[in-house]
């Protein structure tokens, strides 16, 4: 993403606390050291254009990873399978390519 927390207006606390995550995705074998292992997930959550996406996009920028965009209105198709085969695609990418952010949009709409 070109995105950086340059970009990120507001949400100074959460900035904050993502920097921990980039930090570790920047410089994985401090942290090893040290027993901590990268969380397998975060949870942004607020109402619409609060700047969930614009954070997650800045997060990927700064740890120089790639960075993924699922709708969860991908998960529920109207063929059966095909929304479950367009997220396997999207998973497999980027395990290719760890380490990397997968942004899951929308996700309260699953349900």
């Amino acid at each position: 993403s070109d995105k950086t927390f340059k970009d990120v207006a507001g949400n100074k606390e959460a900035v904050e606390e993502i920097k921990e995550i980039v930090d570790y995705l920047k410089n994985p074998k401090k942290y090893e050291i040290a027993g901590a292992r990268m969380p397998h997930g975060i949870l942004l959550g607020g109402p619409p254009g609060t700047g969930k996406t614009l954070l997650a996009k800045a997060t990927a920028g700064e740890a120089n990873v790639p960075f993924y965009f699922i709708s969860a209105s991908n998960f529920v198709e109207m063929f059966v399978g095909l929304g479950a085969k367009r997220v396997r695609t999207v998973v497999d990418e980027a395990r290719k390519n760890a380490p990397a952010i997968i942004f899951i949009d929308e996700l309260d709409a699953i349900g």
